[in-house]
């Protein structure tokens, strides 16, 4: 690599850094101010709100981030989440028990997920298109399947554990086994083959592809693996706020793409950091818990997430052709004039 394509690399690499450490600090900032002068932010009871509230958001960006990181989306993931919580429902008022239910609503949203994946790298279509017909599609799956009704009456302990809390803690149960897969999603994202294989396809597919990376199996499994996590949430979602309808989870797709996003993953794929990914997950989570606090309409609260995921789009593209425009001065400067 050249001079100057080195450096312009480089820069790259530095800008969407200082992108995941800006989010982290203006999380950190907005945090601490919320303590001193939002009343009721600070209390055990809100925050533990703020967290559970969160978690559902934070589950779907962990499969989101990678998935974006390998340059594709999917935008069905609230609607699979929906349809997961209808199909739980309708089982249980069918009689079925819950340790049965759990498993087959799981593998609902995996083979949800395989359905987009084949599209998207069988046919050839384009993920954005795939998913916007899909999520229609789940969504209306759902309202056929549970229609108006909500299920409510589910198992104590599994609604307990959904909404309850560690001991005397504010921190939620349902935050032990989300760390666990935070975990997994880092190494195998940041520290494996496969992870290093996600952004050399974000990157470029061809060049991929030169290099012997199955292009189509790993988008597939990243699908498919999006489509169990959104049924996952859809589980937590419907035990959480311990009812199953066909609409639960509207919109929180918008929610997901503007957190990772904002945490500084790039769409067009290639370049971002789970740890910024879910540092814009809890900004999200935070601002939209202290505007509710405020009393601030859920009408403006969408505006205001509309407005993030804008920034989330614009703000590293133009920090980074800062870097680049930078770096091509320094290395203009630095070439010896013949």
């Amino acid at each position: 690599m050249s001079e100057p394509g080195f450096l312009a690399h480089r820069a790259i690499r530095w800008s969407a850094l200082r992108w995941d450490g800006a989010v982290g600090a203006v999380l950190i900032v907005l945090l601490l101010l919320s303590f001193s002068f939002v009343d009721g932010f600070g209390n055990s009871l809100n925050l533990s709100f703020l967290i559970g509230n969160t978690l559902p958001i934070a589950l779907i960006a962990l499969p989101m981030t990678l998935l974006v990181v390998s340059g594709e989306i999917d935008l069905s993931v609230a609607s699979t989440a929906g349809l997961s919580g209808a199909v739980m429902g309708a089982l249980w008022n069918q009689g079925m028990t819950i340790e049965t239910i759990i498993p087959l609503c799981l593998l609902l949203g995996a083979v949800c997920g395989l359905i987009n994946g084949l599209l998207v790298t069988r046919l050839g279509l384009p993920s954005l298109a795939v998913t916007i017909g899909t999520m229609a599609a789940y969504r209306g799956i759902a309202q056929i399947v549970l229609g108006s009704d909500a299920v409510t009456d589910f198992p104590t302990q599994y609604l307990d554990f959904a909404a309850g809390r560690l001991g005397d803690t504010f921190l939620p149960q349902a935050v032990l086994p989300f760390v666990v897969l935070l975990a997994i999603a880092v190494v195998v994202l940041h520290a494996t083959p496969f992870g290093r294989s996600l952004f050399a396809i974000g990157a470029g597919e061809e060049a991929a592809r030169f290099a012997g990376i199955r292009v189509k199996r790993q988008k597939l499994i990243l699908f498919t693996v999006t489509g169990l996590m959104a049924s996952l949430t859809g589980i937590f979602w419907a035990l959480h706020y311990a009812s199953a309808r066909y609409d639960n989870a509207t919109g929180l797709e918008l929610s997901v793409i503007a957190a990772v996003l904002l945490g500084g993953i790039d769409f067009d794929g290639g370049k971002g950091t789970l740890g910024g990914a879910i540092a814009g997950v809890f900004l999200l989570g935070a601002a939209q818990n202290v505007m509710s606090l405020k009393d601030v309409s859920a009408q403006s609260q969408i505006v205001v997430t509309g407005v993030l995921l804008v920034v989330s789009v614009l703000g590293p593209r133009v920090a980074r052709q800062i870097s680049v425009a930078r770096a091509g001065r320094r290395a203009a400067a630095s070439t010896p004039t013949a």
